[in-house]
């Protein structure tokens, strides 16, 4: 088993869909990972990412932070073209909506996020940008 802390970007996705989540579910400091599913705006290719991510209600919670960049990591911006992705959360893989939080919605879900990633506190300091938590749900 690979550990978790050793995991990142294309080996933590490979592992991931290699065993079903059982390696790359459970992630650093307790968070738990699911598996994006976007196309490219313009490479029109499958994409990939790994994200941590909290359940909310019927639907799963994910943050757009790029470490704190300016920029927004590029898996938002497909999904903001196309919000009809899917994701994988340890073996099951399935069709959602990608939707931003609403303002009233977002402290709350901010709030649950940094509680298991508190850098996101950090990275949303580090920006002008206003860091978006996207919302996913079943279609």
């Amino acid at each position: 088993m690979t550990s978790a802390i050793e995991m990142h970007g294309p080996p933590h996705v490979q592992r991931y869909l290699e065993t079903g989540g059982e390696d790359g579910y459970h992630w650093r400091n307790g968070t738990t990972v699911l598996l994006l599913f976007t196309t490219g705006r313009k490479s029109g290719e499958e994409r990939t990412n790994a994200l941590i991510l909290r359940e909310w209600g019927d639907a799963w919670i994910i943050v757009a932070s790029r470490g704190g960049t300016d920029k927004p990591p590029a898996w938002f911006l497909n999904l903001s073209d196309d919000p009809d992705i899917e994701i994988q959360i340890k073996a099951d893989r399935f069709p959602v909506r990608a939707r931003v939080a609403t303002p009233e919605e977002k402290p709350a879900m901010w709030s649950a996020m940094t509680e298991v990633w508190p850098d996101y506190d950090a990275y949303q300091e580090k920006t002008d940008r206003e860091i978006p938590v996207v919302v996913l749900e079943r279609r």
